[in-house]
């Protein structure tokens, strides 16, 4: 297997044209680490623990018909909810406007064998793979995909967590070439959507099967990039469900409400999130030069979180600090990377039990154990003093 890049999954841009935040992943980095991905729990050890994917392979199906040039109703396809969703995401990306008429066109020239000069949706590129396409459809399929999705999250959570979610799932073969998957929050006028903010809608997983079939030499790689894609967005959004219904959740949020607390809530959501995805590699597994990225990340955090703690911060630039601890690029992504290193410390040095205890408590427990950590393993990246007076004064 080919080692790609290590960056994050996910790009949180704010986009004011629609008001709410796109989030984009790129199925690289999970390739990298689920290469022994864990098998299926045989029975659910917690009862009130369900998370349910409705999983649409509608908008795949129809694409893979269209590159086999099999009959095929372009209209129909377009207005498909899966492409609908895609059409929109490209357009946003691409800062162009392609909707439901303008995908049907592009899909009428597929179809004629037409030359596509400007193929937003990569569709050209599809055809051409539409055979690896069509494989890792049947894995999804046939691999019992939301059970192992779920039975990946559940062993982050307490057990007597009570979490239940249903995410809508688009199985799409089509879209921007930057996008291997994405998550948008909709709420639908019949089949036409309306992207929201984070508070509104319905949180749904769009994949692009044309984008995933890169990743990997053969279909297993594939797969596990998917789920493994999924699996990250499906914590996020059974933790979000958790805190829902937990009172000390709800208190941490009335009394938090600094920057600084914003960042470190986003740093224990997403580095566990990660760390989750790491650890399917192998318990104790990291990539080369772990250590000196750590110590690299550290001091972006440090730098950061002290600004965020200034007395002179700006509205601007406190949401600007927010937005980098989260972006693509490793270094750039301080937060999300800081927080993946210390859940891997603390279920290393602690044990899975003291990594399950801060989803129950919350970040300040999460960082609490990690300094305690620091402070007797001289190898360990050290949050600086500022930062720590930072807690003790919350």
């Amino acid at each position: 297997m080919i080692l790609r890049r290590l960056v994050l999954l996910e790009i949180r841009s704010v986009f004011s044209t629609i008001g709410n935040r796109l989030f984009l992943l790129n199925m690289g980095f999970i390739v990298l680490c689920l290469v022994n991905f864990p098998p299926i729990a045989s029975s659910q050890t917690n009862p009130h623990f369900n998370v349910d994917l409705h999983i649409d392979y509608t908008a795949a199906e129809q694409s893979i018909d269209l590159f086999e040039d099999q009959f095929t109703n372009t209209q129909s396809l377009a207005e498909l909810r899966g492409n609908r969703i895609a059409a929109s995401t490209t357009g946003l990306i691409a800062n162009s406007s392609p909707v439901t008429v303008q995908l049907q066109n592009y899909l009428d020239s597929l179809k004629a064998h037409q030359i596509i000069r400007d193929d937003v949706y990569h569709l050209e590129e599809a055809r051409k793979n539409v055979a690896d396409i069509k494989e890792l459809l049947t894995a999804i399929k046939k691999r019992n995909f939301s059970r192992r999705v779920a039975a990946t999250i559940e062993q982050i959570f307490p057990q007597d967590a009570s979490v239940s979610i249903l995410i809508p799932v688009y199985i799409v073969a089509l879209g921007h070439e930057n996008v291997d998957a994405y998550v948008r929050r909709i709420t639908w006028q019949g089949d036409v959507p309306r992207f929201v903010g984070e508070l509104e809608g319905e949180l749904t997983i769009v994949i692009n099967l044309a984008h995933a079939v890169r990743y990997g030499d053969d279909v297993d790689e594939r797969l596990l990039s998917v789920l493994g894609v999924v699996a990250h967005e499906v914590f996020h959004a059974a933790f979000g469900a958790y805190k829902d219904n937990s009172p000390s959740w709800q208190q941490y949020y009335k009394k938090h409400r600094r920057p600084f607390d914003e960042l470190l809530d986003l740093t224990q959501n997403e580095g566990i999130a990660y760390y989750l995805s790491l650890d399917q590699r192998g318990h104790g597994y990291v990539p080369r030069d772990w250590y000196t990225r750590a110590r690299e990340v550290f001091t972006t955090f440090n730098r950061n979180a002290e600004e965020l703690l200034s007395d002179t911060l700006t509205f601007d630039r406190a949401a600007e600090l927010i937005r980098a601890a989260n972006l693509s690029g490793y270094l750039e992504s301080y937060g999300a990377m800081a927080g993946m290193f210390i859940a891997r410390e603390i279920d290393l040095r602690l044990g899975r039990p003291a990594l399950i205890e801060t989803i129950a408590t919350g970040p300040a427990d999460l960082f609490e154990k990690y300094i305690t950590l620091s402070e007797h393993g001289s190898n360990l990246p050290n949050l600086s003093e500022r930062v720590i007076k930072g807690f003790q004064h919350r």
